[in-house]
């Protein structure tokens, strides 16, 4: 099996955390270099994670021939800047979510990809779980019958103003941050657009959302919603995940869900004639998941798991609620 040599461009907390310990299980991927704003931290990373090269500054790393594909885990008004910079020199791109701050920005990214001749793919690393195929599944052969609602929320722990994730120069804020888990979610689950929008937020002193509610009316008198927020017990690392899909034959109940959750997880199937079936299954590191998909792309020419269609689709829906909260 090809191995991929990857280069990680910056030191963010979901790059230590997550995805690098997702490629250090991923049997196609190679740890090859990382690079950070300065080279004390891209040190630190090499000899945590075991890779070969460091380097002090993100175009060191792009000039490297030896590095095939990068993932960019910088602050979200990078990714765009970075992306293309790593697509021009001929590296397919994992870009982490959200891609750009606006659609139009998402599409020149991929129209980039394309002159290039290169992958490009949003980091939505919860879409690969098979935990969500097994849902997804169970819509398509109509187990709940039709869809009628969806209901999620993802909501963590509070964070002290100076986090990126609190600063509007960052572009900051729980929609960008969470609520791109739950319009994904239900772009996934729906398989189409929302007709119409409704929706409000709290902000902070520094201008970004702190806890956003979304409605979202379908084709059909379908609906959905969601709460996204930065609200809970500062600095604490706690957040609460919910899913509910009710459709006209029964309903399915995330009743042990996290995004991006591995482990044993289930779900329960509750169907209008008052069967109750609790499914549990094995789900891998997402992230390992995510590489590897990826890696798969490079070296064998499969199709992106989160394609451009719907990373088009889902920064066309996150414009729309962040036009109505006002952001």
């Amino acid at each position: 099996m090809k191995k991929i040599k990857w280069g990680v461009i910056g030191t963010a907390g979901i790059a230590r955390s997550c995805t690098i310990p997702g490629m250090q299980q991923a049997d196609n991927c190679e740890l090859y270099a990382i690079a950070g704003r300065n080279i004390d931290k891209a040190e630190q990373f090499k000899e945590a994670f075991g890779f070969e090269k460091a380097y002090g500054s993100y175009k060191e790393l792009l000039d490297d021939p030896e590095v095939e594909a990068v993932y960019i885990a910088l602050p979200n008004t990078l990714h765009y800047e970075w992306a293309v910079k790593a697509m021009q020199s001929g590296k397919h791109v994992l870009c982490e979510k959200p891609l750009a701050p606006s659609e139009q920005q998402v599409k020149e990214l991929f129209d980039t990809a394309k002159e290039n001749h290169v992958y490009l793919m949003e980091a939505f690393a919860y879409l690969h779980s098979p935990y969500i195929t097994a849902i997804r599944k169970e819509i398509e052969e109509g187990t709940i019958g039709e869809v009628r609602y969806i209901d999620s929320a993802f909501i963590t722990s509070d964070y002290k103003k100076e986090n990126i994730r609190m600063r509007r120069e960052t572009l900051g804020g729980c929609t960008y941050d969470l609520g791109v888990y739950s319009t994904s979610l239900t772009l996934v689950m729906m398989n189409e657009e929302p007709e119409n929008i409704k929706a409000s937020a709290v902000f902070s002193e520094e201008q970004v959302d702190k806890l956003t509610s979304v409605v979202m009316e379908f084709a059909g008198g379908k609906k959905a919603a969601f709460t996204c927020g930065m609200t809970l017990a500062t600095e604490q690392d706690r957040r609460l995940d919910r899913l509910e899909i009710d459709g006209t034959k029964g309903s399915i109940t995330g009743t042990r869900f996290a995004f991006n959750g591995d482990g044993e997880l289930s779900y329960t199937i509750r169907t209008a004639d008052g069967r109750e079936e609790v499914k549990t299954m094995e789900v891998p590191q997402n992230y390992r998941l995510e590489a590897e998909q990826f890696g798969r792309c490079i070296a064998e020419g499969e199709m992106p798991a989160v394609t451009e269609e719907f990373s088009l689709k889902n920064a066309r829906l996150v414009d729309r609620i962040l036009e109505k909260i006002g952001y």
